[in-house]
């Protein structure tokens, strides 16, 4: 039984189900789940991110870590985690980066939130000299200081959409026509969690939210608040939602969302205002929200990627220029995708970030 018919199936006995729910299981159902069946990422897969394009993404985030480490007087011992790795190339880029750093390595506890069997056996060959340990949810890190990277995780987790009705809002669900899925809304309703959006919102506009996102973030915030740390959230997004985001990726280009359930990537824009707004009900400081394209600047990323043109010669070096001008030029990824930091109220932001 494929996905979708196993999808018809349950919604036919129990009635429409939400967007997260459906999300839910396109992305990690045990045996048909799109994360639980493959590799996505590469030119084989169906998209590429940030640590894929060049090593100075990983490099740069692993020297940002490393310095708010020893801004905080270089806790011993420490976790140094990841969520949703990928191949482990990020962390592997960290790693090789951090290796001159006194102490870091020593002290470091290398931790992976990855839900994918098939990706944790890649991240396992990546980081084979490193021992990492995996975990299965974020709840499950340990009381001690956390330096936390998240690259392109929580645009994966899944979201509700709302439409504005009056002071209601109308439920976007997935039900079932014939052979296939559809859209469908719920009767209006009143939704406390939606209040504050009447004031900046008008009938008929879409509004998206992802509770799992602030319920991830209230646990990574409260142990930075408590054991000392810092947090890196980088994805594409905006400060509040508005409209709808939700995109499904296939091969590289965009696919219909409900077209074949399980077989493309499913995501959507990150809204970054509610989990400021967590961290800060947790105990935790933020920064501002601040595009990945100046955050990397601050870093040095283009003095690295003079550093690592050296004597190169085409096709080599054309490829180091394409890579900087995707990860920083404000028409490729370095306006859509944002970054927001976490760190211990009473401290003082990772580097690259302000409050």
């Amino acid at each position: 039984m494929t996905l979708k018919q196993l999808l018809i199936e349950r919604i036919g006995q129990d009635g429409p189900i939400s967007i997260a729910s459906y999300m839910q299981d396109c992305l990690l159902h045990p045996t048909l789940g799109y994360y639980t069946t493959r590799d996505p990422l590469g030119a084989g897969g169906d998209f590429i991110t940030a640590p894929e394009i060049s090593q100075m993404f990983g490099e740069l985030i692993g020297l940002a870590l490393a310095q708010a480490w020893i801004d905080q007087g270089r806790p011993t011992p420490f976790t140094l985690a990841e969520l949703g790795p990928g191949r482990g190339t990020l962390m592997a880029d960290l790693l090789r980066a951090t290796r001159g750093i006194k102490g870091f390595h020593k002290a470091a506890r290398i931790t992976l939130i990855e839900a994918s069997p098939a990706l944790r056996k890649q991240q396992a060959q990546a980081l084979s000299a490193h021992a990492p340990q995996w975990l299965d949810n974020v709840d499950q890190l340990p009381d001690a200081p956390l330096f936390l990277i998240a690259n392109e995780f929580f645009d994966a987790l899944p979201i509700r959409q709302f439409l504005r009705d009056g002071d209601g809002w109308r439920e976007r669900r997935v039900g079932v026509s014939g052979d296939d899925l559809i859209f469908g809304l719920t009767d209006s309703a009143p939704n406390p969690a939606l209040a504050h959006r009447l004031a900046d919102t008008s009938d008929g506009d879409l509004v998206e939210i992802c509770p799992a996102a602030c319920t991830t973030i209230d646990i990574i915030a409260r142990r930075i608040a408590r054991c000392g740390g810092a947090g890196l959230i980088l994805d594409y997004g905006d400060w509040r939602s508005l409209g709808d985001t939700l995109q499904a990726l296939e091969r590289h280009q965009p696919a219909e969302v409900l077209a074949n359930p399980g077989q493309a990537d499913l995501t959507a824009h990150v809204d970054f205002e509610p989990l400021a707004a967590t961290a800060r009900a947790a105990g935790c400081g933020h920064t501002r929200l601040t595009t990945q394209g100046v955050f990397l600047e601050r870093l040095g990323i283009t003095a690295r990627a003079q550093a690592l043109a050296g004597d190169l010669k085409d096709p080599e070096l054309a490829a180091l220029i394409a890579a900087h001008r995707r990860l920083t030029h404000p028409n490729e990824m370095g306006n859509l995708f944002k970054t927001l930091g976490l760190f211990p109220a009473d401290g003082v932001p990772p580097p690259g970030l302000d409050r």
